[in-house]
């Protein structure tokens, strides 16, 4: 029977990390590694079983493969923060426990809920998310934003939802999106790319369009047309700040808002 570690990554998450401990009974250990809370994250963490270790902010992916050679087990099986495995989950990783893994990696659908009610459309659903892996064949990739697990083996799906609890207000998005559009400004910088004119003027109702027609946003209701409306908003805000960290060689202040805890 394989057996399993939990890690969560956090900063400041102490109104969330109960929850996505709770749903972590699945799991042989839970390993919890915060990168400087000032709030409750490390005592609630403890307090519920989890071991907390401190280590500081290297970015997400760095962060989580930190997390993963912390360890005690080499089947990983990864929340962020302000997620949760659902009741299903939590019965398929069990199920699993008691064979031999036939894959390298399984990954599980993911429902966001937003403003008090879940998504469904909008591009945002079912969002496929591998996190329960082997670390000896599997570990996190990308530098700045938008972490993912990557293998070259067999990835298989399990049954059941990662509960995923993003923006409770219109301004949580907002500093979302300068949160992430500043890392991925420098991600685009890094890897040579320049703001087009063009790209600037066209992508951002593009991408309006793309998520609540052709992605079906318009089902969402409301919500639907908020979350098309920040979309293009995210790609009209990383590329101005791309132009201005081109103009000034890679130099510009970052955002004070911080949602590290969280990933992609």
């Amino acid at each position: 029977m394989p057996l399993i570690s939990a890690t969560i990554i956090t900063h400041n998450e102490a109104a969330n990390i109960a929850r996505a401990i709770q749903s972590l009974a699945c799991a042989d250990e839970i390993v919890v590694v915060d990168s400087g809370s000032t709030d409750r994250t490390a005592q609630i963490a403890s307090q519920l079983g989890a071991r907390v270790v401190f280590h500081p902010w290297e970015g997400f992916a760095a962060q989580k493969n930190f997390a993963s050679a912390e360890a005690a087990h080499d089947w990983i099986l990864s929340l962020d923060a302000d997620e949760e495995l659902n009741e299903d989950a939590r019965l398929a990783v069990a199920e699993w426990k008691k064979s031999v893994p036939s894959a390298a990696a399984y990954r599980f659908a993911r429902r966001a809920r937003y403003r008090g009610r879940w998504i469904l459309h909008s591009g945002w659903y079912p969002d496929w998310k591998v996190r329960l892996f082997d670390r000896r064949q599997a570990r996190w990739q990308g530098d700045y934003v938008h972490e993912s697990v990557e293998t070259d083996q067999r990835v298989e799906t399990l049954e059941g939802e990662i509960l995923h609890y993003t923006c409770n207000t219109f301004a949580d998005h907002e500093k979302r999106i300068e949160f992430y559009t500043d890392l991925a400004a420098r991600e685009m910088w890094a890897g040579g790319r320049s703001p087009g004119g063009l790209r600037r003027a066209l992508l951002p109702p593009w991408t309006f369009v793309h998520s609540y027609l052709l992605r079906l946003g318009v089902l969402d209701g409301v919500a639907g047309f908020q979350i098309a409306w920040m979309a293009a908003r995210y790609v009209r805000r990383k590329n101005a700040k791309l132009e201005k960290l081109t103009a000034g060689g890679g130099k510009e202040p970052k955002s004070k808002e911080s949602a590290r805890g969280s990933g992609a």
